[in-house]
């Protein structure tokens, strides 16, 4: 059972980068000193941006889970 949550450990985590990534700037942080403050409407639509909040805090609380499962899970 230890190995079926570590594989989804391991893709909730791969994911998370994934999301985290996709959002968009700010604004005042480091993707300005790369050039990401180049503002542009072709970014995408709020709906699309709610969504990928939404699918990045669904992630994030299975990863909390089964993070905090595999830490409980003391027998040998």
């Amino acid at each position: 059972m230890t190995i079926v949550f570590d594989i989804v450990l391991i893709a909730t985590s791969l994911l998370m980068i994934v999301l985290v990534l996709l959002h968009k700037g700010k604004g005042g942080g480091l993707s300005d000193l790369f050039g990401g403050g180049v503002s542009s409407s072709l970014g995408g639509s709020s709906v699309v941006e709610r969504n990928l909040d939404r699918l990045t805090i669904i992630v994030a609380l299975i990863f909390v889970f089964t993070t905090v499962i595999l830490a409980l899970d003391v027998a040998p």
